[in-house]
């Protein structure tokens, strides 16, 4: 029977691949718009939000955000989680509302059409450039001013599928304390069962994520940096390794 499977997995990866496209065709004049000054970014924000649910919508996905602690309007945050899936992307669109800012690897403003906004509104670092990745804090520090939150995948990339969780970087959580705005990690449940980078895998499910209590980082400082990282990594892989075992709400 697994062979059977082979032609609904090939289908499946090109229906989300149509429906990334759709959204941003019907769009483009209005994104456009959105992205010709700075100051109009939290609506492009909302029409990002939109594009997400659409993808996770029609790739059969349920979704279902647990929060232990919710994020204010008005405030500005650190979001991080673990990096599976293309579709993690999407989930942390859905699961957080206050506008916030990508920080991701340059490699996908190739993609056509989402590599035409991802570039023109996340902050790119080329991670094998020293320069590149201190030029993010530049960037990040300018977004932040502005009062929007920075969204980072702290393991610096995908990991390989026998890996739970990477080890962290630094930058995320620098980043935070540099400006004393608190920590929000999140855990993505079943983003990598669902649709992970193994092409023939995956199918329609419930999609899981859950914000966890804030790191907070008033009053540390840059010395703190690698224990603040560790203390999020533990929260996430914790919760990898025994929510599957919990009943979730």
């Amino acid at each position: 029977m697994v062979i059977f499977k082979y032609p609904f997995w090939l289908l499946y990866r090109i229906w989300f691949y149509i429906l990334v496209a759709l959204p941003i065709i019907v769009l483009f004049p209005v994104l456009i718009i959105s992205i010709s000054r700075e100051q109009w970014y939290p609506f492009f924000f909302r029409l990002a939000r939109f594009w997400a649910k659409f993808i996770l919508i029609g790739m059969g996905f349920r979704y279902q955000i647990i929060k232990e602690e919710k994020p204010v309007s008005g405030q500005s945050y650190m979001f991080i989680a673990n990096h599976t899936s293309m579709t993690d992307i999407m989930l942390m669109l859905v699961a957080v509302k206050n506008p916030f800012v990508f920080v991701g690897k340059k490699e996908l403003a190739k993609i056509p059409l989402f590599g035409f906004f991802y570039k023109r509104t996340c902050i790119l670092v080329d991670r094998s450039n020293a320069e590149s990745r201190k030029a993010v804090f530049l960037r990040a520090q300018r977004r932040l001013k502005q009062g929007l939150s920075i969204c980072i995948f702290p393991e610096g990339g995908v990991p390989e599928e026998h890996i739970t969780l990477d080890d962290f970087k630094d930058g995320a959580f620098r980043l935070a304390i540099n400006h004393q705005i608190p920590v929000v990690p999140l855990t993505f449940y079943d983003n990598k069962r669902l649709f992970s980078y193994t092409f023939f895998s995956g199918g329609p499910g419930r999609m899981r994520a859950k914000i966890h209590s804030f790191l907070m980082t008033a009053g540390l400082t840059v010395e703190k940096t690698k224990e603040l990282k560790e203390q999020a990594r533990q929260i996430i892989l914790k919760e990898l390794l025994e929510g599957p075992k919990k009943k979730l709400p």
